[in-house]
């Protein structure tokens, strides 16, 4: 089964049965007291601090939880701050699913995912502060309760935007659609927030959003014809190709002719909040002139971060004579001024007047923006090879060898100076490097032990 990120990692110790041990205390909130526990120990490998670092914990590694329901797990940080008994004001407002007072730790919030659809969990998200080199405990109590409200920290979903279908996806600081199908646009936001199911439900136009609301932000990425904030294709023989330009296609309007004669598109919401989110999307009857593909992609948004992540697979790999190689561009932004790169990565910033390419005739007013920024990492073990592609916009591309299982993966990020975050391009850059290091070395599940009060 493909996931979205493979953030945890293989080698963890056995889970074992056993009496508890006088380590933490045992976590209580209100009149809820569970008499068992997971001890779950995650392992950071790095020599520097995570924020929010993305964990994930497949259900094969939890094998006594195989069989659960969700609200029998209550995931605790026994480092955490207490919350305090609630006010009668804010439990009169959220009702008895309101979080009581806590003794021996705080609540996190989490997901258990279920990926592939059959009704059973495939993964524990959550995301957590770790510190450098830091083997951090959490314990998952189990014991039926339904108290959390879990607000979401991102979000994704198909839309209906200016009459064709759009997949969205978000974390508060950035958002990223389809407009183009396999192209990506990025809009920023100004203030924490998430807000792309306003884009999408009043068919809010991106460049003039801030209107509504300016902590809405605005688009940052001009598209076209390029690889846009993130895109897809092969490189067949020295050739680049790509879905949406084959040899029916619609060049002049940079979409695809009809759905049986030409490349056509489907997308799903995989898993919608709160601390990640994914679409899926599938490209299929994909002819180059030379090869013929269909291909999935699941783009993830998480919890705090500037990045989305994408996991690829070809489900049909039907290249010509000459063989073919994945590609993944991002464009350069026209009038480029800062660029950055890793062995395996590339940052592209540029001062920016935000105007919507297709408002030929001058209707919106254009708002200087002292830099956009965008990025892509794929992992050094794929042995990305970076290629500068001229053609239809400039891009950043790297080539990537073609893998026995037609897999590939890789990050984008996206930043810029009206944001909270990463206001200039030099933070920006120095916060992609620091994913691609975090990409490369995930937090690890590095023990499992299962307790029982005395």
């Amino acid at each position: 089964m493909m996931t979205a990120l493979k953030w945890a990692t293989a080698g963890m110790a056995l889970a074992v049965a056993g009496p508890a041990f006088a380590q933490d205390a045992w976590y209580v909130q209100g009149d809820f007291a569970p008499a068992a526990r997971i001890e779950i120990v995650i392992a950071n490998d790095l020599a520097e601090d995570r924020k929010d670092a993305p964990i994930v914990i497949r259900r094969d590694q939890l094998p006594m939880l195989a069989d659960i329901q969700e609200l029998t797990v209550t995931l605790v940080d026994p480092s955490g701050e207490t919350r305090p008994e609630p006010s009668a004001a804010l439990l009169s407002r959220q009702g008895p699913h309101e979080r009581r007072g806590e003794q021996n730790g705080r609540s996190l919030d989490y997901q258990f995912d279920d990926l592939d659809r059959d009704g059973i969990w495939d993964e524990l998200f959550f995301v957590a502060d770790l510190k450098a080199g830091e083997k951090k405990r959490f314990y998952l109590y189990r014991g039926f309760q339904q108290r959390g409200w879990n607000p979401h920290r991102t979000h994704a979903a198909i839309g209906s935007y200016m009459r064709h279908t759009v997949p969205f996806w978000e974390s508060e600081h950035v958002g990223w659609k389809l407009w183009f199908p396999t192209d990506i646009d990025i809009y920023g936001k100004r203030k924490a927030m998430l807000m792309s199911n306003r884009l999408y439900m009043g068919n809010l136009d991106g460049y003039g959003v801030a209107a509504e609301n300016p902590d809405y932000g605005a688009d940052i990425q001009s598209v076209d014809d390029s690889f846009g904030g993130g895109g897809i294709g092969v490189f067949e023989g020295d050739r680049l190709n790509r879905p949406r330009f084959t040899p029916t296609a619609d060049l002049e309007h940079r979409f695809n002719a009809g759905q049986q004669t030409d490349t056509r598109y489907s997308f799903e919401t995989l898993v919608n909040g709160p601390l990640r989110s994914m679409v899926r999307i599938r490209t299929m009857n994909w002819n180059t002139g030379q090869g013929r593909y269909e291909v999935q992609q699941t783009y993830t948004a998480y919890a705090g971060q500037n990045y989305t992540t994408a996991e690829v697979k070809f489900t049909r790999w039907e290249p010509g004579a000459e063989g073919a190689d994945f590609a993944v561009g991002v464009r350069k932004r026209p009038g480029q001024n800062f660029e950055r790169h890793g062995d395996n990565w590339v940052v592209t910033t540029a001062p920016e007047a935000l105007r919507n390419p297709d408002d030929v005739e001058g209707l919106q007013q254009q708002e200087p923006i002292l830099y956009a920024g965008t990025a892509l990492i794929v992992p050094a073990d794929d042995a990305p090879d970076y290629r500068f592609v001229e053609a239809r916009g400039e891009n950043h591309v790297f080539r990537v060898p073609a893998r026995a299982d037609h897999t590939y993966r890789y990050m984008l990020a996206a930043g810029w100076s009206e944001g909270e975050v990463l206001k200039t391009p030099e933070a920006f850059a120095d916060y992609v490097a620091a994913s691609a290091r975090s990409y490369a070395s995930p937090p690890r599940l590095d023990e499992v032990r299962e307790e029982t009060k005395p």
